[in-house]
């Protein structure tokens, strides 16, 4: 059965046909003459990606020799399968998939130069394999996408230098991961989201801060893991989520203690 993209024109990347007299002039035309490649199919010349791949994925000792072609998906299919130690010459190519292509597979070393990448994608990979002792610059990364996979692989102790990030999305998972003492200023953040969470892992001595809090969805939180002074004063909340939840667990702890 033919494979997706076989009914896409067989095009040049700069939109010229491909046919046989382009094969007889091609540097590879004694693969193609011994069916290591194909029009439509598997094509170094070609403009669409998975035809490229195709032909990389067939002959990978080919893509070394392809690094610097004029085509910029070439050098990026290419860079998947080239020797690592040749994918230092594209750390500073014109195309962000090119380098998208390096930042998954160079070594820490040549990682760290990528941090400062112009593209958000190249950086966003760059977050998710970099070294734990190398990721902290990238708290300040201007991607909150980049901030996020920081805080979401930053040692527990470097947390609070992202627990006022603008963004809402970064805090909230601080507030998953971040420990005590640092844990109890969240309840102050501008965001219920922010608060809920900290509703759900402040100490229940410390939930007093949070029985009063304007959004209800925080206070059914608190009703849930409060000691009974702090329930009686639930029972009367305005809500009647927080309300019924309060009660339920005062009756359920009266049932234990008697």
């Amino acid at each position: 059965m033919d494979e997706p993209g076989n009914d896409i024109p067989a095009l040049d990347y700069e939109g010229r046909p491909l046919d046989a007299a382009n094969c007889a002039a091609c540097a590879h035309a004694a693969l193609q003459a011994a069916g290591g490649c194909e029009i439509g199919r598997c094509c170094v010349n070609d403009i669409y990606a998975r035809r490229i791949d195709r032909f990389f994925r067939t002959h990978p000792e080919l893509a070394n020799g392809h690094l610097d072609h004029g085509y910029f998906e070439v050098r990026a299919v290419a860079a998947r399968y080239a020797d690592l130690f040749h994918l230092g010459a594209l750390m500073h190519d014109a195309d962000e998939t090119v380098r998208l292509q390096l930042a998954l597979r160079v070594p820490q070393r040549q990682l760290q130069q990528l941090r400062d990448d112009p593209h958000r994608e190249v950086r966003i990979r760059v977050a998710q394999r970099i070294a734990l002792e190398e990721l902290a610059p990238l708290i300040r990364d201007p991607d909150y996408q980049v901030r996020a996979i920081v805080a979401r692989r930053l040692p527990e102790a470097l947390l609070p230098l992202l627990m006022n990030d603008v963004d809402l999305q970064v805090r909230l998972v601080v507030a998953g991961r971040i420990a005590m003492p640092a844990l109890w200023r969240l309840v102050e953040d501008q965001a219920a989201e922010v608060r809920r969470i900290a509703a759900m892992r402040l100490p229940a001595p410390l939930l007093a801060a949070l029985v009063a809090d304007p959004d209800w969805t925080v206070r059914w939180e608190v009703a849930g893991r409060a000691e009974p002074p702090l329930l009686e004063r639930l029972r009367d909340d305005p809500e009647p989520e927080v309300r019924e939840r309060a009660a339920a667990a005062l009756a359920s702890r009266e049932t234990i203690d008697g």
